[in-house]
């Protein structure tokens, strides 16, 4: 099992690998666009409101973890993540991680489709990535993963928070179990939550394309010595 990390470090890493594989020319992220990254309102579950400092000294931590590493030689430092060699993952694994570590807790049909804003991902390859995250425990299973609407979430939670994810799963699928009239089809109920998920995904990822415009706009405005609106 992975060690936990907490709920600022899960945010972080989550900011890092997400902009690492969304950007159409990645660099290492300053300390404000990570800040800005973390605290985004769009693909995040839940929304904060981080300042600098606690940031910089999460930062701070991770890289002594070897999670994160420094990038110096310009005049602002910045940020990118080590994951690849820290957790040993391919980029299907990495990409359905970040999402987890971003949203929390999810179906698997819902992490998949959000996670394929960051990397294309069909239903076999994600369905090979969790099954190989689950055996190494970077993924866990709510509840058994054939019951139907079953979530799962990043292994990086404490047993103790753990624990009440699972009791909190547990009962929310006993009230849905009998709530739901017994006519309701699981096939018919399983394909709407993909299309769902798929749906939420195609928002998401039209969210993120705007913050990023937004950014780069701010960007070009800011070299030009153009006011901002606030």
């Amino acid at each position: 099992m992975p060690d936990p990390l907490s709920v600022l470090e899960r945010r972080v890493l989550g900011v890092l690998v997400e902009k690492a594989l969304t950007s159409a020319a990645p660099e290492p992220l300053t300390l404000n666009a990570v800040v800005i990254g973390c605290n985004q309102k769009s693909n995040r579950d839940p929304l904060m409101s981080l300042e600098e400092p606690e940031v910089d000294t999460c930062l701070e931590g991770l890289q002594r973890k070897g999670l994160v590493f420094r990038v110096t030689g310009s005049r602002v430092e910045r940020w990118r993540h080590n994951l690849y060699d820290a957790w040993n993952v391919e980029k299907p694994e990495l990409a359905l991680l970040a999402e987890l570590l971003l949203r929390g807790a999810q179906t698997a049909a819902e992490a998949r489709a959000r996670a394929s804003r960051m990397e294309p991902l069909d239903q076999d390859s994600a369905s090979t990535s969790i099954r190989t995250l689950v055996d190494r425990g970077f993924i866990v299973w709510l509840e058994p993963e054939e019951r139907r609407g079953a979530r799962l979430t990043h292994g990086f939670h404490s047993p103790e928070e753990l624990a009440r994810l699972k009791a909190s799963q547990h009962t929310a699928a006993v009230q849905v179990e009998t709530t739901t009239p017994a006519s309701v089809q699981p096939d018919r109920i399983s394909r709407l939550e993909t299309q769902l998920g798929e749906a939420v995904a195609d928002l998401s990822r039209l969210r993120s394309e705007v913050e990023q415009l937004r950014a780069q706009i701010t960007h070009i405005q800011q070299s030009l010595g153009i006011p901002t609106s606030p």
